[in-house]
């Protein structure tokens, strides 16, 4: 299993997304913080912004086909998208985002 995350400008954008991944069965939970405060540099500035962080349950067989999705209705030009692959899962949480998640359900 993967968790992944991704940062949105409005909570309004996040929940799209989450949604989204959920309705299509390719993250099993999608969980929304914020708004954080980030900094970072961009074309050659130090910015900094509120955003909202998606925290993104994903079986390792739908991860690609999620990053697809994510980036294909992402509102960034370059938005973030980091994936750790989990050590140690509990067992009814595996089994319960098994069956929570589609092979690949992008129709």
């Amino acid at each position: 299993m993967n968790i992944a995350w991704t940062t949105t400008e409005t909570r309004e954008q996040a929940e799209k997304l989450a949604r989204l991944a959920v309705e299509k069965g390719l993250a099993a939970c999608v969980q929304i913080e914020g708004p954080i405060t980030s900094f970072y540099r961009w074309e050659g500035s130090v910015e900094n912004a509120s955003e909202f962080r998606l925290t993104l349950k994903v079986l390792r067989k739908n991860a690609i086909a999620l990053k697809a999705l994510i980036h294909r209705n992402h509102p960034y030009e370059t938005p973030q998208w980091t994936v750790a692959d989990l050590a140690d899962v509990g067992e009814k949480y595996r089994k319960w985002a098994e069956s929570s998640s589609a092979e690949s359900n992008l129709d």
